[in-house]
């Protein structure tokens, strides 16, 4: 199970990046969400995937009688997830203001700051 995860992370990651390059803004954007998922899953795995009990103490021990699930690598998730998706939103709203401002998707065309004929920059000092 754990080589399907590891295989499932790799498609993630990769497909994360290769939107990360797109020149479009909603395919950033959507990349940026798999990468982010591709890492929370590669996190899960590193935790062991194992189907104990809860992390749960009983009353009266001072340690679990038996074997536990880890709580850290779900806490981490927890905590990745509601980042992520705060920081999705604050960039769908960035890239729809971009949109708004510059009517444009393609990152090609919002180059305001480069003016269309500016000398080239010197090829050796």
């Amino acid at each position: 199970m754990d080589y399907v995860i590891a295989a499932l992370v790799g498609c993630f990651v990769a497909l994360g990046i290769y939107m990360l390059l797109s020149r479009s803004l909603i395919r950033m954007l959507l990349g940026i969400m798999v990468l982010g998922n591709g890492v929370n899953l590669l996190i899960f795995t590193a935790g062991r995937l194992t189907r104990e009990i809860a992390p749960i103490v009983p009353r009266g021990l001072d340690t679990p009688a038996g074997a536990i699930a880890n709580p850290l690598p779900q806490a981490l998730i927890l905590t990745a997830i509601v980042i992520g998706f705060a920081m999705f939103c604050f960039l769908l709203v960035l890239a729809y203001r971009t949109y708004q401002a510059l009517d444009a998707d393609n990152t090609d065309t919002m180059r305001v700051a480069e003016p269309e004929h500016a000398p080239n920059p010197p090829l050796s000092y």
